[in-house]
């Protein structure tokens, strides 16, 4: 099953019917052998998870196999390019796993008006510069409570904390289009709302990166 030079895979594969199905089968095969070896630092090639989840992924590879077949331009053999997109899908579904257990960070102010969701770290900027660090974010922060939705929070704090925009979007109830929507939407927000308090998104932008040290 691995003699098929690159001409003859695309031939089958574009062949339909029993011919096709046969070289779905056969591909199948060849991916389901590698891939467990291939993600083998990420994951125990002999564990039932990995097990699990080469049989999702390859079953995720061989629809996009077919669909971007065109775009095969024969500089590597078929099936090393075919393993590659195998392999891209298993990280991406492990990454999404590891995410999967971790909330998505909220943001809420408690009565002295103070988010919660992130601390001033503990620095050597002198006492001046903190006081006004903490009044800077105090601000940010009651701006981005009074001017974004609930889902546009949700959306700015994921992307802020690092959730893979395919994770928060499933999270959110949407799809990764409607996700760039909405925070889209939320940016022009806040950008009108910063322009009439005076303040620049270098400003704001420092305010966060000093934040998150």
């Amino acid at each position: 099953m691995d003699k098929r030079t690159n001409e003859e895979w695309i031939a089958d594969l574009r062949a339909g019917g029993e011919q096709q199905a046969k070289a779905l089968e056969d591909l199948r095969a060849i991916i389901l052998r590698g891939l467990p070896y291939a993600i083998a630092g990420r994951l125990d090639p002999n564990s039932p998870e990995s097990e699990a989840l080469a049989e999702e992924v390859v079953q995720e590879t061989l629809m996009r196999v077919l669909e971007y077949l065109d775009t095969f331009e024969g500089r590597s053999q078929f099936t090393t390019w075919a393993h590659k997109i195998a392999v891209r899908a298993a990280l991406t579904e492990l990454r999404r796993r590891r995410w999967r257990e971790v909330p998505l960070p909220e943001m809420e102010m408690n009565e002295d008006g103070d988010s919660s969701y992130r601390e001033l770290p503990d620095d050597q900027a002198s006492p001046e510069d903190q006081v006004d660090r903490k009044d800077m974010l105090k601000r940010v922060n009651r701006i981005i409570m009074e001017e974004l939705t609930d889902k546009q929070r949700k959306a700015l704090m994921a992307t802020m904390e690092g959730f893979p925009l395919e994770e928060a979007a499933q999270r959110l109830g949407m799809n990764r289009n409607a996700l760039y929507k909405l925070m889209h939407d939320a940016r022009l927000r806040l950008k009108k709302r910063l322009e009439k308090e005076g303040l620049t998104p270098q400003e704001v932008l420092s305010v966060f990166e000093q934040a998150g040290k």
